[in-house]
């Protein structure tokens, strides 16, 4: 199946066949098309057939869009020429203006003066862009975000080239300077306080298609592209709570004692995931049931039975003993990967007989979802990947689909939960831009905890999610700060695919295995199960953080810039995060006894102690091991559940609200039957000032489980 070109073309407008030789000059600026509200569309040249946007699978929430603060103008204007190595787009940048985006950037959270070539890889050591996520979209604090929309390895100049005897472009007006205190040394020298401008240069291109976002602020700039990608996912409520994977060789005796000990002991765990071992070939892949599962359908029911989810791991790579190899080989590309097929998912023929296979075989018996590895690529860790080189039915080079593959393998199953009608949630090592909807977080085989920190901030300027899951620890306190992080992350996930036992028993991977259990480890134990519990708390305020994403397209996790973009004191700060409308999370690694806290404007009250602080400045905090910082907005309402095993269980609906500051905006949370397409009723948690007393009130037909309120609890 080759991609037709005017099929893609059509519907966005012009079309024409691809440019033989590509002007050298500069092209007449085309009048901006206004295509949704407040959503641009400028066309230069011939742009490519395999793009994003033309092979995108959800379709923009046109109604939400619609009903965002009307913005009248473009707020920027965008250049674009052709020449022999493809065509560049240039954007003015004002003075002052920070810039932020460009996918899943693990090394660094501001890009303004950095050159990024967005390049999929899934080994990002060096900040030059390459990214398991990499989105070729940013946002500026101008209040505005761009778009280019190309499969191609493009590189982003963002600010700090000076063309000669050229003037730097006008952005007008510009802000009020930066202190140079507020930026780290790093970024001093790329020249904040001139006017400069973002230039792009996709590669092999003779045109190119880019959307301009308008704000008035970052923030509903960023919500415009993400309901212009369809808004965001909404999880099921059991893909929120805790989930533990498996080590790679166990068996099903081995997953039906490990769950029974958890619910023994009392660890939350809400999905189990299988990892290689339980196919009968897993690099590459036939998909098929191995002899340690001799009764797959039994496992899912007897974990079922417990109020288990079980998710399995996989890559698209398909070996030669697989049952749909011969039927896929003529639908794959023309390089194999681990002696496996590599199928094209640009294809729908291939999409089809992929999935429904895992749909026959796996969704069919109860499995709830996917964990889709090694669908990057790699440079560093054996170059295993397809080359740029490989071509395909649809029409598609390698670099085009190392750029959609995730994405398109995401499209392929996540057609089998649509199909049933079915809600899931899994995981990914490849995303790309329109990612929004997808309800797939993305993870690492890189382990840097700073690092991982930082993807949980980065993440929400691209559309993405992403957990900093928790695996091997150099020791119990590294264990418990990882923890922390991982719950207050898109997915609460621990990896144990590398040990027997659970890694509160033993941090070290020989002894573990060996079943020499350190001599302290219930204490270790019962650190982790508070830190897990906190999680099962926080179900419903997250739930309600995952509907707003989905209905207004605000990210649930982002970094404190993008509510605070006029605070300077922001920009650079990439070791916090806020958490839904009220929190903001403030991460400690491992041997760290002590760390800074940016608290933005307003005072916020500390969650652990209740205790008030004045914003706009910076403290000096010195967090106990128990706890990982956490500061609620003063105004707030923050509905806590009772901790339970399971999402599933009665008391995670029973709320302990707790209020800090009076007076108090109400709180709306969502009852969430599970259906695929959920009525959700709102349920508004409101305090009375003057009666010191609250309430809690239901609008719209809900048919899920219905919240209660256990009791109040002001902070003043």
């Amino acid at each position: 199946m080759r991609i037709d070109r005017r099929k893609f073309l059509g519907a966005a407008g012009t079309g024409g066949a691809l440019l033989q030789v590509r002007p050298s000059a500069a092209q007449p600026r085309p009048a901006p098309r206004q295509v949704h509200p407040g959503v641009w569309q400028f066309r230069f040249g011939a742009p490519e057939a395999i793009t994003p946007v033309a092979t995108r699978h959800y379709q923009p929430a046109a109604a939400a869009l619609a009903s965002l603060p009307a913005v009248a103008t473009c707020p920027v204007p965008v250049t674009g020429t052709g020449s022999q190595r493809g065509y560049l787009v240039r954007i003015p940048l004002a003075a002052n203006q920070s810039v932020y985006g460009l996918g899943l950037q693990l090394q660094s959270l501001m890009q303004r003066g950095l050159k990024k070539r967005l390049r999929v890889n899934a080994d990002p050591k060096m900040d030059t862009g390459d990214s398991h996520a990499p989105v070729p979209f940013y946002v500026t604090t101008g209040g505005y975000g761009v778009l280019v929309d190309t499969a191609r390895y493009a590189t982003f100049y963002c600010g700090n080239k000076d063309r000669k005897g050229v003037a730097p472009p006008a952005a007008e007006p510009a802000p009020a300077a930066i202190g140079e205190d507020a930026l780290p040394a790093a970024y001093r020298r790329f020249h904040f306080d001139q006017a400069t401008e973002v230039m792009v240069e996709i590669p092999e291109a003779a045109g190119v298609d880019v959307y301009v976002f308008g704000g008035p602020t970052m923030r509903l700039a960023v919500q415009r592209y993400n309901l212009f990608s369809g808004g965001g996912p909404l999880p099921p409520r059991w893909g929120l709570g805790m989930w533990y994977r498996v080590k790679s060789d166990y068996s099903q005796e081995d997953v039906l004692r490990l769950a029974s000990e958890f619910r023994d002991r009392r660890i939350p765990c809400d999905v189990l995931g299988l990892e290689p071992g339980w196919q009968t070939h897993a690099y590459s892949c036939t998909y098929v049931w191995s002899k340690k599962y001799p009764e797959p359908a039994r496992l899912v029911r007897d974990l079922a039975s417990q109020s288990y989810r079980l998710n399995l791991w996989e890559h698209a790579f398909t070996h030669p003993d697989s049952p749909i190899h011969q039927a896929l080989s003529p639908h794959s590309g023309d390089y194999e990967v681990w002696g496996g097929l590599v199928p094209d998912f640009l294809d729908p023929e291939a999409r089809r007989i992929f999935a429904g296979f895992h749909e026959k075989e796996h969704v069919a018996l109860g499995v709830s979802g996917y964990k889709l590895d090694e669908c990057d690529n790699s440079d560093f860790t054996g170059n295993w990947s397809w080359p740029e080189v490989a071509s395909f039915p649809s029409g598609a080079d390698g670099e085009q689909m190392h750029c959609l593959f995730g994405q398109r393998y995401q499209d392929a199953l996540q057609s089998v939960f649509e199909k049933r009608k079915e809600r899931t949630y899994g995981l990914v090592r490849s995303s790309g831009a329109l990612a929004a909807p997808y309800p797939y977080v993305l993870y690492s085989d890189l382990y840097d905890h700073k690092e991982f920190i930082r993807g949980v901030a980065n993440m929400g300027f691209s559309g993405l999610l992403w957990t900093p899951e928790l695996r091997n620890a150099s020791n119990p306190e590294d264990l418990i700060r990882r923890l922390q992080s991982v719950v207050l992350s898109p997915m609460a996930l621990i990896n144990g695919w590398y040990i027997k036992n659970p890694p509160w028993k033993q941090v070290e991977r020989a002894a573990n295995n060996a079943d020499r259990l350190a001599p302290d480890w219930e204490r270790v134990e019962a650190q982790c199960r508070a830190v897990m519990e906190l999680r099962m708390r926080l179900i419903p305020y997250l739930h309600a953080a995952f509907v707003r994403y989905r209905s207004q397209g605000f990210p649930p996790f982002r970094a404190l810039v993008m509510d605070y973009p006029n605070d300077p004191e922001t920009w650079a700060v990439d070791d916090q995060y806020m958490v839904g409308e009220s929190m903001l999370v403030a991460p400690v690694v491992a041997g760290q006894s002590t760390r800074a806290v940016y608290l933005p404007a307003g005072d916020w009250f500390d969650f652990w102690t209740g205790q008030r602080s004045a914003g706009k400045r910076r403290i000096q905090i010195s967090p106990p091991l128990e706890q990982i910082p956490i500061y609620v907005k003063a105004g707030a309402i923050l509905p806590l559940a009772e901790a339970t095993l399971h999402t599933a269980g009665a008391a995670s609906l029973r709320l302990h609200v707790q209020v800090f500051g009076n007076p108090a905006a109400p709180a709306v949370l969502y009852e969430d039957d599970g259906s695929w397409n959920p009525s959700l009723a709102a349920v508004t948690l409101s305090w009375d000032s003057d009666k010191q007393a609250g309430s809690i009130s239901r609008s719209g037909n809900g048919t899920g489980p219905r919240y209660e309120v256990a009791g109040w609890k002001l902070f003043e």
